[in-house]
Order: C-alpha cells, then sequence, then structure tokens
C-alpha cells in the first residue's frame, strides 16, 4: 500500500511543502464549492490529496506548495466516463488514482453507463482505463491495491469483493457467495494489510479478512473478532502490516485505529464527533485527514444552509 507507517519516512521527504502548510498545524483542508457531498478521500506520495464527489460527479485535489492548499475541482464529470463518484485511491507505483464511477441516484441522463472502476494518471488526470462491475446492479464504492499491484473494489449492494489483476483487463468476482453476510447489508471500506485484503459491513458493522494466496487467489474469509463494537463502519486506510484507520459513521462519527493480531483487533478511538458526518480517512506524513460528506444535506430542500466541505485534521502523534 502507498499510505503506510512503514514507508512514512519517505512521504515525509516528499511531501514537504504540504507538511509545511497542513500537518504543522494540523489545519483541515477546505473543499471548495457547494453542494459537493464527498465520500471518498485519498493521498500521494507528494501530499497531493484527492477527494471523490457525489454532488458534482467530478473529482477535486489540494495540492502541495500551490496557491491555495483548499481542495477544488479537478477531474470533471464524464471524462473518462466519470459519473457520481464513490471511492478513490491512489497508487503511486502504477501513478494511478482509481475511482469508483457510478450512476448517479436519481440518473442524470437516460440509460446511464453502469457502475464500472476508472483508472486516471495520478499526475495529469488523463483516463487511463475503465472496468465494468461484473455482476448486474453492482456499485463501486471503495478501492485498494496490493503489492502487486492487483487492484480490489467493494460492490456494495451485491455484497462482493472484486479484483482486478495487474495488467487485467476485466474485474473479476473474487469473493462473493455470502462470505461478508447476506445481500441486502453494505459492503463498503476496503483495505490490503500485507498479504490479506480487509473489508467491513455497514449495516452489520463486521470486519473481514481475505488471504492473498499465491498467483492472487482467494484463500480463507475470516470475521475479525473485535475487542469493542463498531458503528457502521465506512472507508478504511491501512497504515501498516497489522494497522488500520476505520472510519465509524454512527452517531456523530469516529475515527479508530485497529491493531490486528491474527484474526483479533483490538481498537483504540482516535477522535469522536464529525459535526458532518465522517464517511472516509486518508494520511499525510503524521495527520490523518478525515472527510465529512454532509448526506444528510441531500435530502434537504435546495437553498438550505450547508456546513462548509472539509477534511478535518487529526493528528496521530
Amino acid at each position: 500500500m502507498t499510505n503506510t507507517f512503514t514507508k512514512r519516512a519517505a512521504c515525509v521527504l516528499a511531501a514537504g511543502l504540504l507538511m509545511a502548510a497542513h500537518t504543522a498545524s494540523a489545519q483541515d483542508i477546505q473543499i471548495l464549492g457547494e453542494r459537493i457531498f464527498p465520500e471518498s478521500l485519498t493521498s500521494a506520495a507528494d501530499g497531493t490529496v484527492y477527494f471523490g464527489s457525489i454532488g458534482l460527479s467530478a473529482v477535486l485535489r489540494a495540492q502541495p506548495g500551490a496557491a491555495s492548499t483548499d481542495a477544488q475541482p479537478w477531474i470533471a464529470t464524464g471524462v473518462g466516463g466519470l459519473q457520481s463518484v464513490l471511492g478513490v485511491f491512489a497508487d503511486n507505483a502504477s501513478n494511478t488514482l482509481w475511482v469508483c464511477s457510478n450512476p448517479a441516484n436519481p440518473p442524470a441522463t437516460p440509460n446511464p453507463p453502469p457502475s464500472a472502476l476508472l483508472a486516471f494518471d495520478l499526475s495529469t488526470g488523463a483516463p487511463k482505463g475503465s472496468y465494468e462491475l461484473p455482476t448486474a446492479g453492482g456499485r463501486c464504492n471503495d478501492i485498494a491495491v496490493d503489492a502487486e499491484g492487483a487492484a480490489y473494489a467493494t460492490d456494495t449492494p451485491n455484497m462482493e469483493l472484486l479484483r482486478l489483476a495487474p495488467g487485467g483487463t476485466a474485474l473479476e468476482v473474487w469473493v462473493g457467495d455470502g462470505a461478508f453476510g447476506a445481500t441486502g447489508d453494505v459492503l463498503d471500506g476496503v483495505a490490503v494489510l500485507g498479504d490479506r485484503v480487509f473489508v467491513n459491513a455497514l449495516a452489520t458493522s463486521k470486519l473481514f479478512a481475505v488471504d492473498i494466496e499465491a498467483g492472487g487467489a482467494a484463500g480463507d474469509t475470516v470475521e475479525i473478532t473485535l475487542d469493542r463494537p463498531i458503528s457502521r463502519p465506512d472507508g478504511m486506510r491501512s497504515t501498516s502490516d497489522n494497522e488500520l484507520l476505520i472510519v465509524e459513521g454512527g452517531e456523530s462519527g469516529r475515527l479508530s485505529h485497529a491493531l490486528i493480531d491474527g484474526d483479533s483487533a483490538k481498537l483504540t478511538t482516535l477522535k469522536e464527533g464529525f459535526p458532518g458526518g465522517a464517511v472516509a480517512v486518508t494520511v499525510v506524513g503524521e495527520t490523518a485527514y478525515v472527510v465529512e460528506a454532509q448526506f444528510a444535506g441531500m435530502r434537504a430542500p435546495a437553498g438550505t444552509p450547508l456546513l462548509p466541505f472539509r477534511a478535518i485534521a487529526v493528528p496521530l502523534e
């Protein structure tokens, strides 16, 4: 994974300007615009932070060393087939920004393209590829990449974990058939820790791990035993081969650190209380950024005032 504590020294050197702008004083990142409704965020090794927007059907970014460190629109709707954006994931090794693109709800146009995992150049935003979800009615939610360059995506309504092999041309169902619970739950966040892929189920508040076997085959799927309950887990990011950051959406939101030991996890609360509702997390140096979606505002009448959209800085040390 690209955003790991084991690679922290390299990230700090590459992202020195952003450290001065953000992490030294743990400043929040403001997301410019109205009705953004960001669903996910990710960060590159140089400190650039990328946001997926449901409201704009676009990708925004905040660049280190720019005149403004606020997030601004970058990849516009329609580019490379981009629709409403859920998960985003920056993979420095392949210079790729992976994006979960889905038809808007309700659809913006008749007969919109189906849900797909899209690839863009991490530096320029140029389209690199599009991979349709294999199961009818699928909805791409979140993304992670393993050390070999395979991409994993969650298909939320079908409760399937998908895989795109390095250099592959199509997504495959890697794990499904009820392994994570019955259809009707919400398969959401995904992260890679070493040779295991972790996913969470939002409605039942469970965490699962799948072994990556030789050749990329899926091994055993196990439910992780937690030392305290989690509540409606959403976005996750790995921070080492045995640590996760997990955003919980229950109540007013919570950011938790999970220390994995085999098939068990010890959870520590890092911050509670996110006024706009916490949905995703990324790490830049010694700071975690938790993005607030304000999804309740999507159902409010037009013109209803919203809080400024932002990613809240949470110091890790």
